[in-house]
């Protein structure tokens, strides 16, 4: 038994050697790794810090010109806006005022092609009516009076010939 246990407190004493000797490697890179970081870090601070300084000016620079820009924009847009409603509003009373002379001129056409229809039927009955009746009057007289006559004639023309005078030109 004590040959058993040699053994264990041998093999037992071999693996806290083998830890240590891991440990110790972990440890020297790890040691490694952060000089090698610390060595990065220091060329980050002296090379991107500037710029990042320099990015932060730039914007506190810059933020002013953008307020201004930006209230510059909402300014322009209302005024665009306000200027838009008021061309609105001009096109529309355009649109009424012009709607309004279409339908006065179309009343003012309507009542005057009235007239003229009304006029024309007046000048009918009271003008072209009674000179027809007088016109036929006339042509019955005329005829009546040339087949009176036409007896009387000496040179015994036909009464074909006496109507050669075109009655119908008195007046139309």
């Amino acid at each position: 038994m004590d040959n058993k246990l040699t053994l264990f407190i041998a093999l037992t004493g071999i693996a806290v050697l083998l830890q240590a000797g891991v440990l110790l490697a972990m440890y020297i890179t790890m040691r490694k790794t952060t000089s090698e970081l610390l060595g990065l870090i220091g060329e980050v601070r002296t090379k991107v810090m500037p710029s990042i300084d320099q990015a932060q000016q730039i914007i506190a620079d810059v933020r002013p010109k953008v307020d201004v820009i930006a209230e510059n924009l909402r300014e322009t847009s209302t005024t665009v806006k306000a200027q838009i409603e008021r061309i609105d509003a001009t096109v529309n009373d355009v649109m009424d005022r012009a709607r309004l002379q279409v339908i006065r001129a179309d009343e003012l056409l309507t009542r005057t092609l009235d007239r003229v229809e009304y006029t024309s039927e007046v000048v009918q009955k009271t003008v072209v009516s009674p000179v027809r009746q007088i016109s036929g009057l006339m042509q019955g007289i005329t005829v009546g009076l040339e087949f009176l006559f036409a007896g009387r004639r000496k040179n015994g023309s036909s009464r074909e010939e006496r109507r050669a005078v075109p009655q119908d030109e008195m007046f139309i």
